[in-house]
């Protein structure tokens, strides 16, 4: 299913009626000249732009709308209602309602004619068009072999065979999707920019694209309007739907600037996001210029900078982060760190008396999708990060505006995905030192994800390797949270290479980071007494991370509080709903006390007869490195918990694992409570260093 939460909502949305139809549009953003992303195709919404509309939108003003046929817009019956001219009237009749009085139109295959034609009509009003893979009807004799195609009677229809008006009416559409979206993307890893699309093409079902199609065949082949204004084509010399020869010619016909991606396919806009966002930028910049003011700081006078990227999901990687830069600032006193992060990370270093960096406001909250996808103590982590795409591709542009504005002598990034990624596919975009950071390799399927999730989770895999392989040059350290031990004893998938093999040759080991000094905590009576428990009371502390997917494991627990507590009378709850959670929206029961936010929660922790926790590895580490017995119940479907945080813990001989199904019963859990008070347990020593070993990694990168 294609997750269509947008990354950035519209700041207007509304609609306009022509000709007894309704067309959906949305702006984004008010500051700047106009941008109008048009459609294309009905076969595709305006979702289509969404890796463009958030980054767009904080440099420009963004206009979009739902082509008829697709999205929120009307699906008028007969191919008269798809003639070219009805797009372009409804492309008019947009920028009147919204007020634009000039733009740049960007058009993608078959909305490139529609941006011509305006900008024909209303010279005066069209600044500028970029035309992406056009399907401008400049290729006669194709058209004139996909229109008898298309409109024949064939005995089979495999391959290409699929595209026929016979085939999709009487059973086929689905063929015919799977088959074009898979040419659309002839490049390798392109899973889910196909698996969007299938999904948007079922939205309009076979019989109106099939008047869509027959308007298209009733187009004038090769005709291009005379436009005066500056045109961009841009193409793939791959591409498998429309030749390249043909944005070859548009330019030429049009006077206009050529750009190709070299082995790129149809679709550019969703598959080479970050070169096309620069490019419709740049191309913006040249016809709509705007004053700029910048500093450059000669080299002798710029101090030692740091840009420190430190993951949302959840509170751990702020921790650790904050020891390694502590220890980063004993090997250059001088260093200046900004952070590039989100909420609830930035509450940690607002706390610590970190500089976040004001940029950190345009970056598309993590947090939230993680808990928009999450069900009742159920999260499947990848396909919540598959899903999180939009959200990746506008952050890693807000990190290159950064680091384009700013020089920093090194980055390091935390597990920032979006970074590590975009980087690795346009590698000329870095001009730093950079350090990544992680706690695990390696995406992993869940059992009951079937051989789909097997091939998706090798496919990601293989892309990691492959981008490795080509670039190794791009991190100068790949930094390993752990031990060579601490790696699950698995393969990336089939044909790949085993991950504790690959990662021991790929990879630095700090050991792991605690992110606190054990001395804070190794007076267990006096730290007791320093918050307030009482001596002679037991306390169980609950937390459950930073994100707001914890919520049910909290009503859970508090559901068996009763029951533990006629099990073990002297027992007293403390429940940590974390920054996410209301602690408001929890139940008051007698023997709990239910805190929000606690800056110092590893003290509480460490002050504890027992935990219970979900999953994440740094409660679960901390827990172990301060010898608490504690409970942990993994989220379901995230493979991080289940499977590399519970190997890890398996190797520390810590922690009771508990299965959320389990733990959902108030009389197995309070037992389960009442029996893990009196384990004993006798954890591997967790080592202190790993902040130090981190940093000594670090430093000679300054």
């Amino acid at each position: 299913m294609t997750d269509e939460r947008p990354a950035r909502t519209a700041d207007q949305a509304g609609t306009i009626e022509r000709g007894g139809e309704t067309i959906a549009y949305q702006v984004y953003g008010d500051d700047g000249p106009t941008v109008v992303l048009l459609p294309t195709w009905s076969i595709v919404p305006s979702r289509v732009w969404k890796a463009q509309v958030p980054y767009l939108a904080r440099h420009f003003r963004v206009v979009t709308f739902d082509g008829r046929g697709s999205g929120a817009s009307t699906k008028p019956v007969g191919a008269a209602a798809y003639a070219d001219a009805e797009y372009v009237a409804d492309t008019l009749a947009v920028l009147d309602a919204t007020g634009t009085a000039n733009c740049v139109l960007v058009g993608f295959s078959r909305g490139c004619p529609w941006a011509l034609q305006v900008a024909a009509e209303e010279p005066g009003r069209v600044l500028g068009v970029i035309c992406i893979s056009p399907t401008a009807g400049m290729a006669p004799s194709r058209d004139e072999q996909e229109r008898v195609a298309w409109n024949a009677r064939y005995p089979t229809h495999d391959g290409s065979a699929t595209y026929n008006r016979h085939y999709w009416l009487e059973g086929g559409y689905e063929d015919f999707l799977r088959f074009f979206f898979e040419n659309t993307f002839r490049e390798p890893h392109s899973s889910k920019q196909i698996e969007d699309c299938i999904e948007w093409g079922r939205q309009i079902g076979p019989e109106r694209l099939v008047d869509t199609e027959a308007a298209r065949h009733a187009r004038q082949a090769g005709f291009v309007p005379d436009v005066r204004c500056p045109v961009l084509v841009i193409h793939g010399d791959s591409d498998a739907i429309r030749p390249y020869a043909e944005g070859v010619q548009l330019a030429e016909r049009t006077g206009g600037s050529f750009v190709t991606i070299a082995g790129g396919g149809h679709a550019p806009p969703a598959r080479e996001p970050v070169k096309v966002n620069h490019l419709i930028k740049e191309f913006m910049d040249e016809v709509a210029p705007r004053p700029v003011r910048r500093t450059w700081v000669r080299a002798a006078n710029r101090p030692r900078r740091a840009l420190y990227l430190s993951s949302p999901i959840g509170l751990g990687h702020a921790k650790r982060d904050l020891a390694i830069a502590r220890e980063l600032r004993q090997h250059h006193p001088d260093l200046e760190i900004d952070w590039l992060a989100q909420h609830p990370v930035t509450r940690v270093l607002e706390d610590a008396g970190e500089s976040v960096h004001p940029a950190s406001a345009w970056l598309c909250n993590e947090s939230a999708h993680i808990e928009f996808e999450a069900d009742e103590h159920d999260l499947h982590a990848f396909q919540a990060i598959r899903r999180m795409d939009e959200i990746l591709v506008n952050n890693f542009m807000v990190f290159n505006d950064v680091v384009d504005a700013q020089y920093y002598d090194l980055v390091i990034g935390d597990e920032a995905w979006e970074v590590d990624h975009f980087l690795h596919e346009n590698p000329e975009l870095k001009r730093f030192a950079y350090a990544w950071l992680t706690d695990f390799v390696g995406w992993l399927p869940m059992p009951d994800g079937g051989s789909r999730e097997a091939r998706l989770t090798a496919d990601y895999n293989a892309e990691m390797l492959e981008q490795r392989a080509r670039y190794a040059r791009l991190r100068d350290r790949s930094i390993f949270v752990g031990d060579p031990e601490d790696i699950v004893d698995a393969g990336f998938g089939p044909g790949l290479p085993s991950i504790r093999d690959w990662t021991e040759q790929n990879y630095d080991f700090a050991g792991y980071v605690t992110g606190f000094d054990p001395a804070e905590t190794a007076d267990r009576a006096a730290l007791r007494e320093r918050l307030g428990y009482a001596g002679d009371e037991l306390l169980c502390v609950v937390t459950v991370g930073g994100s707001g997917v914890g919520s049910s494991l909290l009503r859970r627990v508090l559901d068996a509080v009763p029951l533990a507590r006629r099990l073990v009378p002297d027992l007293h709850f403390v429940i940590v709903s974390g920054p996410r959670i209301d602690p408001a929206s929890l139940p008051s029961l007698p023997g709990a006390t239910v805190h929000g936010y606690l800056a110092n929660l590893h003290h509480h922790l460490a002050a504890a007869d027992l935990a219970i926790t979900q999953g994440g590895l740094t409660t679960c580490m901390e827990l172990t490195a301060q010898r608490v017995p504690f409970i942990y119940v993994p989220l379901r479907h995230h493979f991080e918990q289940n499977f590399h945080v519970r190997a890890r813990l398996d190797r520390y001989e810590s922690g009771y694992h508990l299965p959320y199904e389990e733990a959902s019963d108030p009389d197995v859990l309070a037992a389960t409570i009442a029996k893990q008070l009196t384990s004993i347990p006798t954890p591997r020593t967790v080592p202190t260093t790993g902040a130090t070993r981190a940093a000594s990694l670090l430093a000679p990168l300054l």
